[in-house]
């Protein structure tokens, strides 16, 4: 099964669900970083990583001799990757998507395959939890690279495979998604099987979590909900608008995670809240047990599915393609 745990907004708290479910979760599985741009479950999780493996996506290079200056290639470039400037074609490549298009038209051969590099991955293994090691998968996006989809699909490519087959126990995958509804997020969500929406009730984060559930819901998933910093002194009343909007919107609230300066002090020194051997440690390690409990009886409940990534529309299908030029995209290791 493949979990993915996203937010409305940066700072909800998915990460620290999503790495304490890994370190209580009963049964070997496999935990993956799809926040490509900012990825930090290494920081918390303490992982010893194996060498970066580059991602490439394949983009056009001209061989001047060969070009007629048709401008065939810059007439099909949705993305204004290819321009006509001073009578001939100038490529820019970081805004290349992949499509290749370019490629079809170009009657005389004049584009060459090239590459440009999207960012890495990475395995890892950690062993918060006591009674075994664990593994870890992270994505990263190369610095100034602007488009993370096609470095996602590598990503689930990746766990997708033997290894993540092996890593994983050939059981549970949990994914901790990038933050808001942007194209990486919604990319990532289609990877799942069921996502998790981590929410805190503040103004702020009901109405970034509101946004949120009315993009994810339209691609056909399992949805839940955690509520994270609940009982925040003063803030009784967002408590209770966001109970009532998960009743109104038949959203099962699986968890409501307490405001704790201790954890939060922990945090950000790097310490997960179940990790340790002190009673608030032990507190919070009860609580993830109880909620990776009810989340498992959640997902049984739930009919088995292929991912959203089979049953999207075509409408779906078409937005997807605008963010990350899926067409004929090539993203592949070195």
């Amino acid at each position: 099964m493949r979990i993915a745990f996203a937010s409305g907004k940066g700072g909800a708290g998915k990460t620290t669900v999503a790495a304490s479910l890994a370190v209580v979760w009963p049964q070997p599985c496999l935990i993956v970083d799809a926040d490509v741009e900012a990825p930090n479950l290494h920081l918390f999780l303490h992982p010893d990583l194996d060498a970066p493996q580059p991602v490439y996506l394949t983009v056009p290079e001209l061989e001047a001799e060969k070009c007629t200056a048709c401008g065939e290639c810059a007439d099909i470039c949705a993305y204004k990757a290819i321009a006509m400037l001073g009578g001939k074609p100038t490529i820019f490549a970081d805004m290349c998507h992949g499509c290749g298009g370019c490629f079809e038209v170009c009657v005389p051969a004049a584009l060459n395959r090239g590459r440009r590099e999207l960012g890495s991955l990475q395995w890892g293994r950690w062993n918060l939890n006591p009674a075994r090691e664990q593994a870890l998968l992270m994505g990263k996006s190369r610095v100034g690279e602007a488009m993370s989809p096609p470095l996602l699909r590598a990503l689930e490519k990746a766990y997708s495979s033997d290894a993540g087959a092996a890593a994983s126990g050939g059981t549970d995958i949990l994914i901790d998604s990038p933050p808001g509804v942007s194209c990486p997020a919604m990319t990532t969500a289609r990877m799942a099987d069921a996502l998790v929406l981590v929410a805190e009730s503040t103004p702020f984060g009901m109405y970034d979590f509101k946004l949120a559930h009315a993009a994810f819901k339209k691609l056909g998933l399992s949805l839940a909900v955690v509520m994270n910093r609940a009982g925040m002194p003063g803030n009784e009343a967002g408590d209770a608008a966001l109970e009532r909007y998960c009743a109104a919107e038949g959203l099962p609230l699986l968890a409501r995670l307490p405001f704790d300066i201790q954890a939060a002090e922990g945090y950000a020194r790097g310490n997960l809240p179940p990790v340790g051997s002190d009673a608030n440690a032990l507190a919070w390690r009860g609580r993830f047990e109880s909620l990776q409990q009810a989340l498992r009886r959640w997902i049984g409940d739930q009919p088995r599915q292929d991912s959203a990534r089979q049953t999207e529309t075509t409408g779906q299908a078409r937005a997807e393609r605008h963010c990350d030029g899926q067409g004929a995209a090539e993203a592949r290791h070195a």
